[in-house]
């Protein structure tokens, strides 16, 4: 006969808690890639400006290169604000699919823990996305102008076309916002979202 074997105890099943609070409704994944999309489509523009502030030869000439040639006390440290601040508003479009844009974070003041109200994170997103478009169109229709790109000191050639390429995708970046701003009212529809979500970093 053999020994009957000692019983063995299963150890507890652990579980692993989330590492941060969702958002209440689930967010398409292609909502969530459209919102990324949009700092990404004003970061080569941006990239270029710093690039033209810190004096990298980017094909002016003549007038044009004193005006916009760096480095210079006034062009760089603009250029480079400019950029920054562009970034941020664009990486703010990530509100709109994360669960701080539906409950303020708890370390701002007199708001941490409180819904953002739907209208009003709306109207915001969608002024901004008028105006960048605007923006963006106004600043495309002026480089098409007698004072843009058709000026014989204006980049030529191959720094025409990186100028181009580099500014041609924060066109798409009112657009962008625009989308995201109809998924962002459509979720959040007539729903309350739990003030757990605040917790969530941004």
């Amino acid at each position: 006969m053999h020994a009957a074997a000692p019983p063995t105890t299963a150890a507890p099943a652990t579980t692993t808690p989330a590492p941060h609070a969702t958002t209440a409704r689930p967010v398409p994944r292609w909502v969530v890639w459209t919102a990324h999309a949009v700092p990404l489509s004003v970061l080569p523009a941006g990239l270029w400006r710093i690039a033209m502030g810190l004096g990298v030869p980017l094909g002016f000439s003549g007038e044009m290169a004193r005006l916009y040639e760096g480095p210079d006390w006034v062009l760089t440290p603009y250029v480079i604000l400019l950029s920054l601040i562009t970034e941020g508003f664009a990486l703010l479009t990530l509100g709109l699919v994360r669960p701080w844009g539906e409950v303020f974070p708890r370390w701002i003041p007199f708001l941490g823990g409180r819904p953002v109200p739907v209208m009003a994170a709306v109207t915001a997103a969608s002024l901004g996305a008028v105006a960048v478009m605007w923006i963006c169109g106004a600043v495309a229709l002026s480089w098409n102008g007698s004072l843009g790109m058709t000026d014989p000191e204006a980049p030529q050639g191959a720094a025409a076309w990186l100028m181009i390429l580099c500014y041609v995708p924060a066109l798409a970046w009112g657009p962008l916002l625009a989308v995201v701003t109809a998924a962002y009212y459509v979720r959040r529809r007539g729903l309350t979202p739990s003030p757990k979500a605040g917790r969530d970093r941004i």
